[in-house]
């Protein structure tokens, strides 16, 4: 049977989802991530803002410097989440088989629907008029057989548009297209293949050395480039494993930090942050992993893992604080911190009586600690050392939610 595969995309979805709540920001040109003058990245930009040159990733300040009549938000990552997951609820309605690969983008297998929803434009017209009518967003959709022209129709569809390629025509319809339209091309990888002759997807797909000039990852290109779903997780089943791999928080000071208070209670928000997401995903970890940047862009990982996974913040925090008085050099400026949490498993076993009324205890207590956080804000419960860090979560995209996959162009 034929596949028959949607990728849907929210239209500019941070921006958006700021303007339901403040609609006097429509029409401008608006950058969510933080203010002009801050250190860290542009998390999303509206159509107006992109005019000028301002994309997803690049520095705030930057973005000032292009456009500084735009308005900066800080964004609200939480607002963010819960629009994600009443985009959730629209997908289930029409087919169990989803990737959510990102907060504000997923791939459907629609394969053998058509007897309950009709043919794929009018099963797709369904799903535009759903998300609209349940969220009050716009999106726009890519049909195709494969999920790489999926994603390339939904990005040419953009804003607010449908795309529909008929069965058997992928690579055609793709030949066209510059390389950079294909989903993992960034701007070094389209230069590697400019310095061999390739500026389009076509030329691209008619190579039979691009293993030897750009190893596994060139062979993989050159199935996508004959439509193909190749490499990476395309390789895997829509709805195979929905589960994150990873969770992570970050945050980089506006000024190089050397302050061991301010270092340990930024770790304890990060911490706190991070632990809040794997509940919500219902999980436990095992491994813990610190992140450190120093003032010239030295970058460290080191990783622990624990000898129960857990999901309680005084556990993690633990080990995090161990990693980090291990490998912080004393006194020297930071310009970034990260904890990551990883190795998910279920918890293991029976406990003694005495540890598993701690977990119960434990557990109530974070559940209603995380209510409350829901309810008035992330600042309204902290850990007592995360109480002088009070920073804004940043607004990327959620890590609970976000699926290993290669880096592709900001949509």
């Amino acid at each position: 049977m034929q596949s028959t595969i949607f990728h849907l995309d929210m239209d500019a979805f941070f921006v958006s989802v700021e303007e339901l709540y403040d609609p006097s920001l429509k029409g401008k040109p608006v950058i969510v991530g933080g203010k002009a003058n801050e250190r860290g990245v542009v998390a999303a930009a509206s159509y107006e803002a992109r005019k000028f040159g301002v994309h997803s990733a690049m520095p705030l300040r930057t973005a000032g410097k292009l456009c500084p009549q735009a308005v900066f938000v800080d964004g609200h990552p939480q607002r963010y989440r819960e629009k994600s997951m009443q985009v959730r609820r629209v997908l289930e309605r029409f087919t169990p088989a989803f990737d959510m690969a990102s907060i504000d983008e997923a791939y459907l297998d629609m394969t053998g629907t058509e007897r309950l929803l009709g043919h794929p434009l009018r099963a797709a017209h369904k799903l535009h008029e759903a998300v609209a009518r349940d969220t009050q967003l716009n999106c726009s959709i890519g049909i195709a057989g494969t999920r790489v022209v999926a994603k390339m129709m939904s990005d040419l569809a953009k804003r607010n548009g449908i795309l529909y390629v008929v069965p058997g025509m992928e690579a055609q319809i793709i030949a066209p297209l510059q390389v950079r339209r294909m989903p993992g091309v960034g701007k070094v990888t389209e230069q590697k293949l400019q310095r061999l002759g390739i500026y389009t997807i076509g030329q691209l797909a008619l190579r039979d050395d691009l293993r030897e000039h750009l190893g596994a990852w060139g062979a993989a290109l050159g199935g996508k480039g004959r439509g193909e779903d190749a490499g990476g997780w395309f390789d895997e089943a829509i709805g195979s494993d929905s589960a994150p791999k990873s969770i992570s928080h970050e945050h980089t000071f506006s000024r190089d930090a050397a302050n061991p208070d301010l270092l340990q209670s930024t770790l304890a928000r990060l911490t706190e942050m991070t632990a809040r997401r794997l509940r919500e995903c219902e999980l436990h970890a095992r491994t813990v992993q610190l992140k450190l940047r120093y003032e010239d862009f030295t970058t460290i990982t080191r990783a622990h893992s624990l000898p129960e996974p857990t999901q309680v913040d005084a556990v993690l925090l633990d080990a995090v604080r161990r990693l980090f008085h291990a490998n912080w050099k004393n006194g020297r400026p930071v310009r970034l911190l990260g904890v990551h949490l990883s190795g998910f498993e279920a918890p293991v076993g029976q406990l003694e009586l005495g540890a598993e009324k701690s977990q119960a205890r434990w557990g109530q207590a974070l559940q209603a600690a995380d209510r409350m956080r829901d309810r008035f804000g992330d600042s309204a419960v902290s850990l007592g050392g995360a109480l002088k860090s009070q920073f804004r979560e940043r607004t990327h995209e959620s890590p609970a939610v976000r699926r290993k996959k290669d880096q592709e162009r900001p949509a």
